[in-house]
């Protein structure tokens, strides 16, 4: 077996992590983060844990089905910490791990650009729109 520099080694570790290629574990990590429900939870749980009827009543329009698998994969993914006390009901409390605390500022970053550039977007939708009627419109004139 040929002997791999250091730097060899490197090249294939960073080739081994590449989102563009189709099987990269990195894609799935990627698709995960860039979803909806996790950008809004993992924003939702950056004052602090939450119960699961505090997130559902803060992340508006979740459902519970959502909700709960959405926690689960984050928890899975080590974004999320789950901590169950018992008591009577069981008090299930969401935090975010150092981790998700780590991915915080980026989600918010998008969060924030979205909440600023929405007025933009729609406007363009609706600019786009209305050409391409147009075009519509003038292609059965011909």
């Amino acid at each position: 077996m040929p002997t791999r520099t250091a730097a060899e080694r490197r090249a294939e570790a960073r080739q081994a992590y590449d989102a563009y290629l189709a099987a990269c574990p990195s894609r799935q990590l990627l698709d995960r983060i860039s979803d909806k429900w996790t950008t809004l939870i993992v924003s939702a749980l950056a004052d602090g844990p939450l119960r699961h009827g505090e997130l559902a009543r803060t992340v508006a329009g979740v459902s519970q089905k959502m909700l709960t698998q959405t926690l689960r994969t984050l928890e899975r993914d080590g974004l999320v910490s789950r901590a169950v006390t018992a008591s009577v009901p069981v008090r299930v409390d969401y935090a975010l791990t150092p981790m998700g605390r780590d991915l915080l500022p980026v989600l918010r970053a998008v969060k924030l650009w979205s909440d600023t550039h929405v007025a933009a977007v729609l406007a363009a939708r609706e600019a786009y729109d209305h050409a391409r009627a147009t075009e519509g419109e003038a292609q059965k004139k011909l």
